[in-house]
């Protein structure tokens, strides 16, 4: 995490899509399944998606040993910045008692869940309802037009899986040993940040699960330090919410917690001032015009608040706010907390804004007040 990262841009070309890990688990698991019962592998393997869509994709991998079958696909997550972009995704299938169906395991590079408050209970392999639903339905396809029984145990394995799931937030959300399995339609939408957003909300799922009383998203790491120090908060409470301050209040509008707090640096909690909650440079750039008003709010003269309209973004308005001795980030805080009151209305929290500097001083803070 960080404050204000520059936008590194898009390339000058559609962006292509790509393939969810639990749309890679199921096309692996269908081709050791089918290999399981007759020896053969098919490749390339179709599998239907939630949406109706039926890609195929090839294996990178095929093994059949003694009484198992695996298969294994290379994640393609197109043009999106993913960190599991070109992972091997591997299934391995063994047989199940009769009658048991589908069941799943957690092999190397996947992990188990922990905590509660995510969809899948603690103990169990961190393989989403949507990719187990994917498989399952994959394989009993396979079973029916073979004539053989779905009872199998499916082992989803990612090499070298423990090590990307440090640059996730498994651990916070308390999945350990590895990465989830995760997808709701299938596809990767390249920068549609949904991974991301997912977390959020399953930060918040923990958080409540755990009784919770206070949470508070961050958008970067220096704000969330110094909001984590402020209040003696523990990890599961921190939400990773970076630009998606949006996403994250109107989850929390719909499943609430008592306390919320709203951290940022200047320029990020300036956005949300002026009313925006989606804050990266992509969805709107901070209103010098905006902030030239705050000056003036502050008391600042007509020549500062004219100077602030050629400033060199929003940390140099800050830095001539405060050489005029004005508290600009407490109006900026309170404006930050209007705009996001609206976003969490009916919630029935108390919402507190905290305005970061980029050395992770506190620059302002507005008291806790409820919606």
């Amino acid at each position: 995490m960080s404050e204000d990262l520059p936008d590194p841009g898009l390339p000058d070309r559609p962006l292509r899509h790509g393939w969810t890990t639990g749309s890679c688990a199921t096309a692996a698991a269908r081709a050791a399944f089918e290999a399981l019962c007759t020896g053969m592998f098919p490749d390339p393997v179709a599998i239907r998606l939630p949406g109706g869509q039926r890609p195929s994709f090839a294996l990178a991998l095929t093994e059949i040993g003694e009484g198992f079958a695996r298969a294994g696909v290379v994640k393609d997550a197109g043009d999106d910045p993913d960190v599991t972009h070109g992972a091997l995704v591997v299934a391995t299938l063994r047989r199940a008692a009769r009658g048991a169906g589908v069941v799943f395991r957690a092999g190397p590079g996947v992990g188990v869940v922990t905590r509660p408050g995510l969809p899948i209970p603690p103990g169990e392999p961190a393989i989403n309802p949507v990719p187990r639903a994917m498989m399952r339905e994959a394989i009993g396809e396979a079973a029916a037009a073979l004539g053989d029984a779905a009872d199998v145990v499916v082992e989803i394995s990612i090499p070298g899986g423990e090590d990307l799931a440090r640059q996730t937030l498994n651990g916070r959300l308390g999945i350990v040993g590895g990465l989830s399995i995760l997808g709701t339609t299938g596809i990767v939408t390249p920068f549609s940040c949904a991974a991301w957003i997912h977390t959020i909300h399953r930060g918040v799922d923990v958080a409540r699960a755990m009784g919770l009383r206070h949470v508070a998203g961050a958008t970067g790491s220096t704000s969330e330090a110094a909001v984590q120090l402020l209040h003696g908060l523990d990890e599961p409470a921190l939400i990773d919410m970076g630009d998606f301050a949006g996403g994250m209040l109107k989850y929390l509008r719909r499943h609430p917690v008592p306390k919320v707090t709203v951290a940022g640096g200047f320029a990020k909690m300036t956005k949300l001032g002026q009313g925006l909650l989606d804050l990266h440079s992509r969805r709107g750039s901070v209103d010098l015009a905006w902030l030239a008003d705050k000056v003036r709010e502050a008391g600042g003269d007509e020549a500062l608040a004219r100077a602030m309209l050629a400033a060199n973004g929003a940390n140099d308005v800050l830095r001539q706010a405060r050489d005029a001795g004005l508290d600009l980030p407490a109006l900026v805080a309170e404006a930050a907390w209007r705009t996001a009151a609206r976003a969490l209305a009916g919630a029935g929290s108390e919402l507190e804004i905290v305005v970061v500097d980029r050395q992770g001083v506190v620059a302002a803070r507005t008291p806790f007040k409820p919606i």
